[in-house]
């Protein structure tokens, strides 16, 4: 469904754009997603609407079945940072997460409830997992959900549009950035 409205109370949710896993995407739709959620996060700052930066510290303990080895190594220094290009604000809301979903024992629902948001707008990396995940829990937390579709990216582009295709649909509306910020103009 394509986009309606921007609500009063619209917060930007920005999802694993860190440095860890933007740099090991180098290819265009990548650079385009960065440069269109960077963008959202400038233009609702301007509007003073909540930015949130979600990065990802890890996986949840005690999973050792999707993939990774128990032995796999850590993480390098820097890499849950969050890119540069997202010009982090003392406004700004950060939320590490050690799962797929931003929602899962985070306590983003209870920021975005004390904030008053009653509409969460979707970007980030990847498409079809950190994104998709939050999705989903902020549709069934009750959120109006927008996907920003060309502000987010995937490694697998055949799994991007599928969510884009096939899942979003299912669980809010999804726009472009051009659209969403037009929206947030004609509404402030």
């Amino acid at each position: 469904m394509p986009l309606t409205t921007i609500d009063p109370a619209s917060a930007l949710v920005v999802i694993d754009l860190q440095k860890g896993i933007v740099s090991a995407l180098t290819d265009d739709p990548t650079t385009t997603a960065v440069k269109q959620a960077t963008h959202l996060a400038t233009e609702f700052r301007r509007h003073g609407l909540p930015v949130i930066l979600v990065n990802v510290t890890g996986r949840a303990p005690g999973r050792t079945d999707s993939g990774r080895s128990a032995n796999a190594p850590t993480p390098r220094a820097g890499w849950a940072d969050l890119i540069d290009e997202l010009d982090v604000q003392p406004t700004d809301h950060l939320v590490t997460k050690r799962r797929r979903s931003a929602f899962h024992d985070t306590g983003l629902d209870t920021l975005l409830r004390d904030l008053g948001v009653t509409q969460v707008v979707l970007t980030g990396i990847a498409t079809s997992s950190g994104v998709e995940s939050t999705a989903r829990s902020a549709s069934d937390h009750g959120y109006h959900v927008v996907l920003a579709t060309d502000a987010m990216g995937d490694p697998d582009p055949e799994a991007h549009r599928h969510s884009v295709e096939r899942i979003f649909p299912k669980l809010g509306e999804t726009a472009t950035t051009a659209d969403v910020v037009d929206m947030l103009e004609a509404t402030r």
